[in-house]
């Protein structure tokens, strides 16, 4: 569980551009002994400079080092309105051609250009939804990496759920509402509201987040099954923390089986899902979109294989499944800055050879693609 916590024209390429012009006109030309005499301009020697002066002009224009600037990740927050319960806390990226900075929110920096118009036109929006106890920023490298490649991403703070408030953290059918909030926030209230394709949404969810992504694409959880789970698993996490609440746990399991589907939502990433156990074949048989599937292999958390694995068996095929090796849970949180590292050791520790930094390159570039194919216009 995560702790309480206070937040928040030169170079090669025109080197190449003078070689060209140097091979186009040919060698040069002697001059006279009074060297005062100059080269001849026949009409061959115009017609090679011509074409030459044009290939260095393209060579200047196609250069990678003059091209538009890449984008940024603008960065703003928000509050969406839940019907009678109280607002949720929503960090938004997107994408911006302002110049982003390093900015220190709480202890967490973020390169991001903060307040920057958005960029862009028909943009794919993505909703994230964070674990237990986590926070609209703990994944944050990975919002701003989809910010950069032209997403708008919204992060929400699961009310009773994250780093300030537990006091509902076992509620876990009250996620998928939240995400739906946040969409419709997003495509009516937010100012930027016009630059998104709403035909183009998609989910990513991390651990109890994980279980919200599969609940908001039409998986039905059978919470039934945490009981007799749990009495032969007392020692798991997700047992622990239910063992803390049982009020809210009893109330909890009265009802079955129980969905929060949102037909807006056309792909998901599903990250190290909490509860996997409580779905089956029957249960997530109504899944029809892309899904993209993530087990740290060395979870303690979440161990093997009643969670990833028990999701895996139970979805429907194709699957895009990733198997992380030396990977722990936490793992898939944003790498950590020193000063979070010595205030929550727990989610930032990884196993002796794990290169989170180098880890998460390769997974938002994998989140990103991913997107990109199965949010395909």
């Amino acid at each position: 569980m995560q702790p309480q916590l206070n937040l928040y024209p030169s170079g090669p390429e025109a080197t190449s551009a003078i070689a060209a012009i140097a091979a186009m006109t040919g060698p040069e030309q002697p001059m006279t002994r009074s060297r005062l005499k100059p080269r001849v301009m026949t009409p061959s020697f115009i017609s090679r400079l011509a074409r030459s002066a044009f290939l260095w002009i393209a060579a200047v224009l196609l250069s990678p080092v003059l091209a538009a600037a890449p984008l940024a990740a603008g960065f703003e927050t928000l509050q969406a309105a839940d019907g009678a319960d109280k607002p949720l806390e929503v960090a938004v990226w997107y994408p911006t051609e302002a110049v982003a900075q390093q900015v220190d929110l709480g202890p967490f920096t973020l390169n991001i250009a903060r307040g920057g118009a958005v960029a862009g036109q028909a943009l794919p929006l993505i909703v994230i939804s964070h674990g237990n106890g986590g926070a609209s920023l703990s994944h944050h490298d990975t919002a701003v990496a989809l910010a950069q490649a032209g997403y708008v991403v919204a992060a929400v703070a699961h009310t009773g759920d994250n780093y300030a408030d537990q006091s509902r953290e076992t509620s876990m059918m009250d996620r998928p509402r939240h995400v739906s909030r946040v969409i419709d926030h997003m495509l009516t209230k937010w100012p930027g509201r016009g630059r998104i394709d709403a035909t183009r949404i998609g989910v990513f969810g991390h651990s109890s987040g994980g279980f919200t992504a599969l609940a908001v694409v039409g998986g039905a959880a059978d919470l039934g099954r945490i009981a007799p789970h749990c009495q032969q698993h007392p020692g798991h996490y997700a047992c622990q923390l239910i063992a803390r609440r049982p009020t809210a746990t009893a109330a909890m399991g009265t009802a079955v089986v129980q969905a929060g589907r949102d037909a807006r939502v056309r792909a998901a990433v599903v990250v190290a899902p909490a509860l996997g156990f409580t779905f089956t074949p029957e249960s997530l048989a109504a899944v029809s979109v892309p899904i993209q599937l993530w087990r740290a292999e060395d979870d303690v958390v979440l161990p093997h294989p009643w969670y990833a694995e028990a999701v895996r068996a139970a979805l429907p095929k194709p699957l895009d499944y990733r198997e992380v090796p030396k990977a722990g849970h936490f793992d898939f949180l944003a790498p950590c800055m020193p000063r979070f590292a010595v205030m929550a050791p727990p989610l930032c520790s990884s196993q002796p050879g794990f290169d989170r930094v180098a880890f998460h390159r390769e997974f938002n570039a994998s989140v990103v693609g991913f997107f990109r194919v199965a949010l395909k216009p």
